[in-house]
């Protein structure tokens, strides 16, 4: 009896190892690295986006890992060094930030995936025109295209005596003036991630340079330093930080902020249209209206996220295959509003939406031209540069007059 139990267990092991070594059964596994997500609806999302997937494709298995944004990109930078890493990964589009991967050989060019999956037809031009930045190649595809904008608190306002939003950026510094005398925060930002409070300089340079005039600055084509609206924007941002946001923000990050926000500690809130389903789930949707920033110029800003192909990865197909799953009119039109209230896919119907939701759905529609937050404008090491000239002034420890300077200085060496 023993010897037969002992023959079967071992014609069972020949024929799994027969099996296993014809590959009918061994799935290939994608590692597929994201950020973490605050709202819970993303993450269910995701998780029923791989197991539908798995479920079709039984020869495929999905991996994700989700990282902060620091200690994602630091990964991504050790990737791009070795042979271990992701076969698809998340990164903001853009120059600054996608493209630093791009250049540094880690992402794999999409262009034969575009053609044979029909992308372009499916997808929103503006979402998709990221992909076309690097020198003729198209690298990685849109996973959300978002708008950033102020959400306030209505009784906040009406307990200052605010009864309208305001159309200007002067008007916008007169109902900041009303809430410090009303005891109120204007604004709450998490200092402690560089790029919260740069969201704030980036529109006070839209609003103070006009379109134009920021486009240069950012595109290092104006002098940062004999420009008079860069350094008009410097004493901008020192005086909103010194008066009129909650303090200490330098110590706290951006969910703190939120918190904040939550505890009618500050009037409004400077975040993207992923915030209303981080509002839905604390469930403080009611009592909370958004509007752009007025900064006089025809632009909303935004940006957009990518999912971008590992150069490294040795099942590209598979990810390519994922990744078309994904931009599927099916699974964007299942998980709209779980990663954005506007889809990147241009066949998503948008029917039963929150009133917040349907803002930023009328928001996308007025606006047709965007500007991107400062950290996906610049190059990398500019950035890192960007992040602390901000910090300094909205600690006041750089005069304003003495920023652009700085950061100028720091971008003509470079350039030298």
């Amino acid at each position: 009896m023993r010897f037969k139990k002992m023959a079967a267990t071992a014609a069972s092991a020949l024929t799994l190892a027969a099996i296993l070594a014809g590959g009918a059964v061994r799935a290939d596994e994608l590692k597929v690295w994201t950020l973490t997500f605050d709202n819970n609806s993303a993450n269910g999302a995701w998780t029923k986006i791989i197991k539908d997937f798995e479920a079709a494709n039984p020869g495929i298995k999905i991996s994700r890992e989700g990282r902060s944004v620091d200690e994602h990109k630091a990964a991504l930078r050790v990737a791009a060094q070795s042979s271990q890493g992701p076969d698809i990964y998340f990164m903001w589009a853009g120059l600054g930030l996608g493209g630093e991967f791009v250049k540094a050989g880690l992402s794999k060019p999409l262009d034969a995936y575009y053609e044979k999956y029909g992308w372009d037809k499916r997808l929103t031009p503006s979402a998709a025109s990221f992909s076309k930045l690097y020198e003729g190649k198209r690298h990685g595809v849109p996973y959300t295209f978002h708008g950033e904008g102020i959400y306030y608190n209505k009784a906040l306002f009406e307990k200052a005596g605010i009864t309208s939003v305001p159309q200007t950026y002067d008007e916008l510094k007169d109902d900041a003036a009303k809430f410090k005398k009303a005891g109120i925060a204007a604004f709450t930002f998490g200092g402690s991630v560089n790029w919260h409070v740069m969201r704030l300089m980036d529109v006070i340079l839209e609003a103070k340079c006009g379109a134009d005039k920021h486009d240069q600055l950012m595109d290092m084509k104006l002098d940062w330093s004999t420009e008079p609206c860069a350094t008009a924007s410097f004493e901008e941002l020192n005086d909103w930080s010194q008066n009129y946001i909650l303090k200490p923000f330098m110590g706290i990050d951006n969910s703190q902020a939120f918190k904040l926000f939550l505890a009618n500690r500050a009037a409004m809130m400077l975040e993207g249209d992923w915030l209303v389903d981080q509002l839905r789930g604390a469930k403080k949707l009611e009592g909370i209206d958004l509007f752009p920033f007025p900064t006089g110029t025809d632009r909303l800003y935004g940006f957009a996220e990518y999912l971008y192909v590992s150069a490294k990865s040795a099942h590209p197909d598979d990810a390519a295959k994922f990744l078309d799953y994904l931009l599927s009119d099916k699974v964007q039109q299942e998980s709209l509003g779980a990663f954005g209230s506007i889809s990147v896919n241009s066949n998503v119907k948008y029917e039963k939406v929150d009133a917040l939701d349907q803002k930023w759905i009328d928001i996308f529609g007025k606006y047709k031209k965007i500007y991107m937050n400062g950290d996906q404008a610049f190059p990398l090491d500019v950035t890192t540069e960007y992040f602390r000239v901000i910090n300094e002034v909205a600690s006041g420890n750089m005069k304003p007059a003495d920023a652009g300077k700085t950061l100028q200085t720091f971008i003509s060496n470079r350039k030298g």
